[in-house]
């Protein structure tokens, strides 16, 4: 017999928990500390961009790699080791002192996470059964989800507060006495977990990938500031024969009987596949959104940064309730819900485009419509995660959940990138008439982007109740012992 999983203490899940807090906050704390940095260091619009993407490219590039490593050399060393990195990341990036630094620091943060979280599922599944794990699995939604939110308002409130005269590098800087006091007491709290799988780890697979992730968002991301310069059409050219040698590389492994760094199979799947192409569709929309009402606020309407942090709050807490009650409904009516909420989210962008379009801001207006947009958002959001990964079987579930992850960050960084670039080339002066109407198209993007998840999300509802049908008319067999 197999000894059921020992529960780690309160303390031991208190630290993981708070590891994931910490990256989840960096997602969004920098967001609105990004026209302080812009103003202070001197960063164009483009490497303002890094700087907030730059951090989600290297987490997407390498959390497979990092939930591998994790399961053949231990989680509690991959996440102490992460951990290290991002505390060490975050002073660098607090004090940095020119522009590639600043970027330089933010990938390292990036890879640090993608070392880091992967290894706080992992324990959670592999350390508690039935409801504990249920209620581990809430509470670390909850984590991710309170990051988001207190990114928000305590960039802002960090940044407005100059403490020292040091602007923006707070919102690094506080990273490091919290990181240093989850290093002195992880080794002796940190449950010791391993699965090794004896697959070997597809570093050429892991290369191919990041080439190919580079090759097309660096020129994405610079490409209006360089007015499109050949440079950037031939780096996206140069990506295409780099992503079909990865494919070739990963059907060969595979034919050898390895393991690629990612199953792409998985997209095949209607459901999964479905459920990742609504999940790329918002989660772009998700990073060119905030990406770019920050600076409208802030430099178009001149907002102070807490101001803007404190705008933000009714769609964070929007997605936050919505996000965490709407997966404990009954599964016809969540099944219902998702292309409803993501239908109210785009309904809410478009608002937001069309009543500040024009340079003006009305509270009243605007805060009921991002409240909306947040709202609509985690309905749909929460139940494409549930239905997509719900359908994948058991062996397969590491690598979906992998997937997942990486085509989640990959759509923030890509939102950045080409919405941002949308709206910085579409400014010329920072006033509200100029910012205002880049918004709107922006917001207009965000929109129609979301309506293209509506109908993923029906598609994948279809597809759910096929399944269904299909299995009530054709029933498994029951095995019955002799």
């Amino acid at each position: 017999m197999t000894a059921p999983p020992q529960t780690p203490s309160r303390a031991a899940l208190a630290v993981l928990l708070t590891g994931t807090f910490m990256a989840s906050l960096d997602t969004a704390i920098v967001n609105v500390a990004g026209p302080a940095i812009q103003s202070d260091v001197g960063v164009s619009g483009a490497a303002l961009q890094l700087v907030i993407s730059g951090y989600a490219l290297a987490y997407a590039a390498l959390l497979i790699t990092g939930a591998r490593l994790g399961d053949d050399h231990g989680h509690r060393r991959l996440f102490l080791a992460g951990l290290a990195g991002f505390t060490l990341m975050s002073l660098l990036a607090g004090l940095a002192w020119a522009t590639p630094v600043l970027i330089a620091a933010r990938i390292g943060q990036g890879v640090a996470a993608a070392a880091m979280g992967p290894q706080v599922m992992t324990v959670i599944q592999l350390q508690y059964e039935g409801a504990a794990r249920m209620k581990a699995m809430a509470l670390l939604a909850t984590v991710v989800s309170a990051g988001v939110v207190a990114g928000q308002v305590l960039g802002g409130a960090l940044v407005d507060l100059d403490l020292l005269g040091a602007s923006w590098r707070p919102v690094f800087l506080i990273n490091v006495p919290v990181g240093l006091a989850l290093l002195a007491i992880g080794p002796r709290l940190l449950p010791v977990t391993k699965r090794p799988s004896g697959r070997r780890m597809d570093w050429l697979g892991v290369a191919l990938m990041t080439d190919a992730i580079v090759l097309v968002m660096v020129p994405l991301v610079f490409g209006h500031e360089v007015d499109w310069a050949w440079w950037t059409w031939a780096s996206m050219a140069a990506a295409v024969p780099t992503a079909l040698l990865l494919a070739l590389h990963m059907r060969r492994l595979r034919a050898r009987g390895g393991t690629p760094v990612a199953d792409m199979r998985l997209l095949v799947a209607p459901r999964f596949g479905l459920g990742m192409a609504a999940t790329t569709a918002v989660m772009i929309a998700y990073g060119g959104f905030l990406f770019t009402l920050t600076l409208h606020l802030q430099q178009g309407l001149g907002d102070s940064p807490l101001r803007a942090g404190l705008t933000f709050a009714p769609y964070a807490l929007g997605f936050a309730a919505t996000s965490l009650t709407v997966p404990a409904l009954a599964p016809e009516l969540g099944r219902r819900l998702a292309p409803i909420g993501l239908a109210v989210s785009a309904g809410g962008y478009l608002g937001l485009g069309l009543v500040t379009g024009d340079g003006t801001w009305s509270d009243l207006e605007a805060l009921p419509l991002l409240l909306l947009a947040g709202a609509g958002f985690g309905a749909g959001y929460s139940q494409i995660i549930t239905r997509s990964i719900a359908t994948v079987a058991p062996a397969q579930a590491h690598d979906a959940s992998g997937l997942f992850n990486t085509i989640n960050m990959l759509g923030f960084a890509l939102g950045v990138a080409t919405l941002g670039s949308v709206f910085l080339g579409a400014v010329g002066a920072p006033t509200p008439t100029e910012t205002g109407s880049a918004f709107e198209v922006v917001a207009i993007g965000c929109g129609a982007l979301s309506a293209i998840a509506v109908g993923f999300a029906v598609a994948l509802a279809r597809a759910e109740r096929r399944t269904i049908a299909d299995d009530a008319q054709d029933p498994a067999p029951v095995m019955v012992a002799a």
